[in-house]
């Protein structure tokens, strides 16, 4: 008896929200979606907290859910030439420190496995050291670079998130009209800016 009344009960709601339910013509209709892991309301359309999360995982993942795809071979590029540069300096770093300890420890034997770059140099131990340092602050510009482009890309994605749902509609206008100001009592050229009806 109690599940027929339960059963009743729910008929009879979802029937009242539906007779009772007011519909806007003007509205329009926007997707939503549910995400097992969190809750989060997507019915306001682009949710920038969504499109900064999902950048900081994985960059170019929000320009994915802004739908802005032509932006992900500036992502890549940006953080695949960093990356790259990376670790080309970290090769020069090694192999300039290998180089410096083989010239500077007076064992004329290491002379032979110094590297090519720096066999012209093997008697000059400060040249290699100061190319090496040099190689070394670059492999430090190069972390930097690169966290700064992720970081632009987490910003970017947000901002076109927020963007995304910013109205370009026709009755945005601005006009240029001649005005008069009764405080000063001159003419004058007045901006308007008319939003809405």
């Amino acid at each position: 008896m109690n599940y027929l009344k339960f059963t009743l009960f729910l008929f009879l709601l979802v029937n009242a929200t539906l007779i009772f339910a007011q519909k806007d013509s003007a509205a329009k209709k926007i997707k939503v979606k549910t995400y097992p892991f969190a809750k989060i309301d997507t019915t306001k359309g682009y949710n920038p907290r969504i499109a900064v999360i999902r950048s900081a995982i994985a960059p170019g993942w929000g320009q994915i859910t802004n739908k802005k795809y032509w932006k992900l071979p500036i992502v890549y590029g940006a953080l695949g030439t960093t990356t790259y540069i990376f670790f080309r300096n970290v090769k020069q770093f090694k192999d300039a420190n290998a180089a410096f300890k083989n010239a500077s420890d007076n064992d004329p034997t290491n002379d032979y496995q110094i590297p090519e770059p720096y066999y012209s140099v093997r008697n000059q131990p400060d040249r290699i050291k100061s190319f090496r340092n040099e190689v070394r602050q670059n492999v430090d510009y190069s972390v930097l670079f690169f966290i700064f482009f992720w970081g632009l890309n987490v910003a970017d994605a947000a901002v076109d998130a927020h963007l995304k749902t910013f109205d370009v509609s026709d009755d945005l206008s601005l006009h240029i009209k001649p005005g008069y100001s009764e405080l000063a009592k001159t003419n004058g050229v007045s901006l308007v800016l008319k939003i809405g009806k």
